[in-house]
């Protein structure tokens, strides 16, 4: 599982000229899911995203959690997170899992952060063709891969 995480003064998602998820201060999670991902790699990515310190502390240190701050969320499915770039000009997603894969897996990620915060969690909609803006704070971008956990 492959997340990038911005710290974002507001983002949101929209399909079809619908906004479907708007936030103020908090996460904006972009997702990436391969065939080998587990309950073990949520369970270990939701946990270590509520406890990042990112956030400022009153002297402008980050020195505060999602949890701290009681941030809003946005999860958005990006499949293309999991490009090959090797061979070529065109990506390959074969590393990507395939929607009865992911679908669930995903589902499941958005629960576990939701229980590990305590609340509500937005989330784009799977396989959608999404429009997200976002206004990252700092700019603050962090690339967790749960099969690389340094």
């Amino acid at each position: 599982m492959k997340a990038v995480i911005q710290r974002v003064t507001k983002a949101s998602v929209t399909i079809e000229g619908e906004k479907v998820a708007n936030i103020e201060s908090g996460l904006l999670i972009l997702l990436g899911i391969v065939n080998e991902d587990a309950e073990d790699d949520i369970v270990w990515l939701s946990n270590k995203i509520v406890n990042l310190r990112i956030f400022s502390d009153d002297n402008d240190v980050m020195n505060h959690s999602l949890k701290d701050t009681c941030g809003d969320v946005i999860v958005v499915s990006q499949f293309t997170l999991q490009a090959s770039t090797k061979k070529g000009n065109r990506p390959s997603y074969i590393k990507a899992a395939r929607p009865d894969v992911a679908i669930p897996l995903y589902e499941a990620f958005v629960k576990q952060i939701e229980q590990d915060l305590g609340k509500t969690v937005q989330t784009g909609q799977f396989g959608a063709d999404m429009k997200v803006e976002l206004l990252n704070d700092g700019p603050v971008t962090i690339i967790i891969d749960t099969k690389n956990k340094e």
